[in-house]
């Protein structure tokens, strides 16, 4: 009975003639987890990408360096034609031309409350209308309207100019304002798109729990929806900003009084003035451009993650 309970390796030890210390077979290799045969190895890198994106990379910082080095040149080094030199020595007087001729603190006001009116009323009015149309896709009038929406984003503004000029003149919102309501509204199109995009995401079941609670649909999307919002929102936020700070045609042609022109503008007055002092004009230039690089370094984490979530339906 015990000479049947043996196992395999009592039984090798048992039999005579069985050498124990030769090693297995294989070469001598120690027995160890292998390697699935249909398993692949990490791959290299991709330089072919690696290459591209470095390249892409470049046409970003070479124009920022150059933006930088020329605001702190003195005139005659800004005019030496050497853009790609340092500034040896640092002057910062340009900076104190540029505020001064720009009027900063007031064009800087401007072009921010326009810039915040647009993203206020962007993310009001965009997840407002792609809750209404993602949640209502069976029907045919949402599904209509959001291929209404999505047909404006090739309609340039050029092409509509000049009825919004007389639209804006007629009704006084030939100003600051006006612009922020334009720059909301030329906006919307894409914004909505993304909310649709994200909102498709998001679970059902949270809405419909609070359905049964008795929760009525504006608060159903004012503390349900909403709050699961936050990373859209801050890429719709981003880019209202960016797409509103950065503009220059709409403010141009819709506000009528110069003194409350917005940044870009106010830049573009001065550019004959600038035009024999470039460490000037680059000073001015940096200091417009110093807001949107801080805002987008400190939001393009949510920017990132609002996108990608977005992207895929769980």
């Amino acid at each position: 009975m015990s000479a049947v309970q043996q196992g395999p390796a009592q039984e090798s030890a048992a039999r005579p003639g069985v050498d124990r210390s030769r090693p297995p077979r294989g070469g001598g290799r120690a027995s160890g987890p292998r390697r699935p045969s249909g398993a692949r190895r990490p791959a290299g890198p991709n330089w072919p990408v690696t290459v591209l994106l470095g390249l892409a990379t470049l046409t970003v910082l070479v124009p920022l360096y150059v933006t930088v080095s020329m605001a702190f040149k003195t005139s005659e080094q800004a005019a030496d034609g050497n853009a790609l030199s340092l500034p040896a020595p640092f002057d910062g007087s340009g900076f104190v031309e540029a505020w001064q001729l720009t009027r900063f603190p007031v064009s800087f006001g401007i072009s921010l409350g326009v810039a915040l009116l647009a993203v206020v009323l962007t993310l009001f009015l965009s997840s407002l209308a792609a809750y209404a149309i993602v949640r209502n896709w069976d029907r045919r009038f949402f599904r209509w309207s959001l291929f209404y929406l999505l047909a404006a984003l090739f309609l340039p503004f050029p092409v509509v100019a000049l009825p919004q000029i007389q639209l804006t003149a007629l009704v006084g919102l030939d100003g600051p304002v006006g612009v922020g309501i334009l720059h909301a509204m030329f906006q919307l199109a894409f914004s909505v798109l993304l909310y649709s995009a994200y909102l498709r995401s998001l679970p059902i079941e949270l809405e419909e729990s609070a359905r049964i609670d008795g929760a009525s649909t504006w608060q159903i999307f004012w503390r349900v929806v909403l709050p699961l919002l936050g990373p859209m929102n801050a890429t719709v936020g981003i880019f209202a900003f960016l797409a509103s700070w950065n503009d220059f045609m709409m403010p141009s042609l819709i506000t009528a009084d110069p003194a409350l022109q917005t940044l870009p503008v106010v830049q573009n007055i001065f550019q004959s003035q600038f035009g024999t002092n470039y460490n000037v004009a680059f000073a001015s230039y940096l200091m417009a451009m110093a807001p949107t690089i801080v805002v987008y370094l400190f939001a393009q984490r949510w920017v990132i993650s609002g996108v990608t979530q977005g992207a895929v339906k769980s």
